[in-house]
């Protein structure tokens, strides 16, 4: 049985987070820096705005190989409409959108604020609080 079913209990607050305004080459190298496969951008207000992904830093990439240029902030690349999720929402739910979406991970909002991360890893924790046999 598992000892809890809410993406509060299996979500991770310690995040690394983005700002809008720096260049995405700056942003690449601390995804690479911290192994990130993305990273959630927030106003001054803490307020998510978009989502910074590899593939969205892709595009910085080929601007600068086919034209030289590598002026793109994080707010010109990054994942506006970002797909969320709530604290108290059922690891179920989030484990059926990761099947569906193509997400690695989820921002964890609460009252207009980011308040952790889940990934697919972080659902899959889960298991080790299933008994087998």
């Amino acid at each position: 049985m598992l000892k809890s079913v809410a993406v509060r209990d299996y979500m991770t607050s310690a995040m690394i987070t983005l700002a809008p305004e720096i260049h995405v080459v700056k942003a690449a190298q601390t995804m690479m820096e911290y192994r990130l496969t993305g990273a959630p951008v927030l106003d001054e207000n803490n307020r998510l705005v978009g989502y910074l992904s590899e593939k969205d830093c892709l595009h910085t990439v080929l601007s600068a190989i086919y034209h030289g240029e590598i002026g793109d902030r994080v707010m010109d690349r990054m994942t506006k409409e970002v797909k969320t999720c709530h604290p108290d929402d059922s690891i179920a739910v989030v484990a059926e959108r990761f099947l569906q979406d193509n997400c690695r991970m989820y921002p964890v909002v609460e009252k207009s604020k980011l308040v952790g991360m889940i990934s697919r890893q972080s659902i899959l924790k889960a298991l080790q609080y299933v008994g087998i046999g």
